[in-house]
């Protein structure tokens, strides 16, 4: 099986309020329909990709994400221009966000451009650019040492 990409992602957040105000702004900004608004779930589809939230068990209400922790550590929108990614982070700032990293390059692939933010809860969310094929432009020996690529070497 060939998969067409990931069709959606929810996260379970702890302060469900000030997420869905964050995410109603996000979903906006980023051209996402919301198909489901109400206490138990929020959900915004758009460009072939569906984000929901929904609040988490009472008894974990209070607690913030853990990127560490066992689940998920983080994920990633890829944007078609690389002036995406710069936009972005000028509509981040507009709004108040936690930027962890402005607009910057790694060596992940070749033209790997990125912006790094955070919910209202932590949870991080990365959007990036890569032209191209990236890592899978056929020149490259896969899988590649992650160690290494962090490293630049």
């Amino acid at each position: 099986m060939e998969m067409n990409g990931v069709a959606h992602i929810q996260l379970t957040v702890s302060d469900f309020p000030t997420c869905r105000v964050f995410y109603a702004k996000l979903f906006a900004w980023l051209n996402m329909q919301v198909i489901f608004d109400s206490p138990q779930v929020f959900y915004g589809v758009g460009s072939r990709t569906g984000i929901a939230i929904s609040p988490a068990d009472e008894r974990f209400r209070g607690e913030r994400f853990e990127q560490r922790r066992i689940g998920l550590h983080h994920f990633c929108l890829r944007a078609r221009r690389r002036e995406d990614i710069d936009e972005m982070h000028e509509f981040l700032k507009s709004i108040g966000a936690h930027i962890v990293h402005p607009p910057e390059e790694a060596r992940w692939a070749p033209g790997y451009y990125s912006v790094l933010f955070e919910d209202p809860d932590g949870i991080r969310i990365e959007a990036n650019y890569v032209p191209g094929k990236g890592n899978l432009a056929g020149d490259l020996v896969l899988p590649l040492d992650v160690e290494r690529v962090a490293r630049g070497t």
